[in-house]
Parts: C-alpha cells; structure tokens; sequence
C-alpha cells in the first residue's frame, strides 16, 4: 500500500503545483492549454487502445457497459458528486466534475495501474508504482493549471482503485491474464478518447457511463476463453 500512497501524494502534489500555475493563465492562454490537453489526450488513448488483440471484446465491453452505465446513470451521479464539490472548494464553473473525471480515467485505467499494484501486493516490487507516480505527477501539474481543484480530487480515485486491487492481490491476479489486462486498457484507452473529443469540444459525451466497460473486459475475455 506504500506505493499507492506516494502515488495518490504524487497526484495531490502535483495538482497543487497546477492550481498555482493555472493562476497566471488568462482565457486565450487557458484555451490554448486545453487544445493541447485533448490532443494529448487523444493520443493517449489512440496509442493505449492499440494494445487490444480482439476487437470483438472490446466491441461488446464498450456497448454493453456503455448501457449498464446508462441506466446507472454513472456520469450523473460523478457529476453531482462533482456539484457538491464545487460548493465546497468555489471551484470555475462545472471543472470540478470535469477535472475529476479526466484525471481519474487518465491515472486509472492504463495498464500501469493494474500491474503496477499487482506487483506491489503480490511480491512487494514497487518500481512500476513509483515510475507512475512520476508520470501523474507530470500529468497532474498540466491538467490541473486548466481543470481545477478536481484533478486534485482524482487522488482518492487512485488511492481506493490501485489500493483495492494491491490489498486483493492473491485474488484478482489469476482472473486477469495478460490478454485480460489488455483487453481491459484498450477499452479504457477509448474511453480516454472520447474524453479527449470532450476536452476539444468536438462532443458531449458521458464518459462516465462508458465505465462499465472497463470491469466487462476481463470477464469476456474469460468467456471468450472457455469456448
């Protein structure tokens, strides 16, 4: 759990330096910002999805989790969750949710996040975690400087993700195979790219709702595997 630590303190850290950043941004240089963040975003996801060896999985993962987190109403509940609190830290306009979202999706669903807490609770190797840690550190200062206090929020998405998944070890490593842990960052990754379609606002789509998704992967690919 340590690592999972540093790595949630690394995205907290992070955002803080952003937020302090952010300040000297005005609108021209905001926008320009965020042109550049769902670019990268984009790329993220277009490179992450590549790692997917059955278009069929990902296919079903991404329609049948998209209308299981439509009738969950996933995104509306991120988004109120989102509402209460931008009452509480007077964040800009609705960039609470939205920071929130596009953090914990970018931390979260890479293949980094699965493996990299595997290590750690299966042999105690944290080398993937600090290596990540890094990274969202990086990631953090960036988004942040446009998203807001959410991306700061982002941490406790981190820290009880990557933290279940390190303290339930022995019993999710042999549900997820590499083909599995693959599966499960392709569909992520399109998510990803949905979200970067959002940040350049060339659509308006629930990302939230498409989360299902990600968990659906693994379980077809298990599927898939029996026949």
């Amino acid at each position: 759990m340590f690592a999972v630590l540093v790595n949630a303190l690394a995205v907290i850290l992070g955002s803080l330096l952003g937020l302090g950043f952010g300040r000297f941004l005005n609108e021209r240089l905001s926008g320009a910002a965020m042109t550049g963040l769902g670019l990268c975003t984009l790329y993220i996801g277009i490179s992450g999805s590549l790692k997917g060896g059955n278009v069929l999985i990902t296919i079903a993962a991404l329609v049948i989790g998209g209308i299981l987190g439509t009738i969950l109403d996933i995104d509306g509940a991120v988004n109120r969750l989102g509402q209460r609190a931008q009452a509480l830290t007077r964040g800009r306009g609705g960039r609470v949710a939205e920071g929130f979202v596009t953090a914990s999706l970018l931390f979260c669903v890479g293949a980094m996040a699965v493996t990299g807490s595997l290590d750690a609770g299966l042999r105690g190797d944290y080398a993937t975690l600090y290596a990540k840690s890094a990274l969202d550190f990086v990631a953090a200062i960036l988004l942040a400087s446009t998203l807001g206090i959410g991306v700061a929020l982002s941490a406790a998405a981190v820290l009880l993700y990557q933290g279940a998944i390190a303290l339930l070890a022995g019993l999710v490593a042999p549900l997820l195979s590499p083909a599995a842990i693959n599966e499960m960052a392709c569909a992520g990754s399109l998510i990803i790219v949905a979200l970067g379609f959002n940040l350049l606002g060339l659509a308006k789509i629930k990302v939230a709702d498409l989360l299902p998704a990600i968990l659906l992967a693994p379980v077809f690919v298990m599927l898939v595997s029996l026949f």
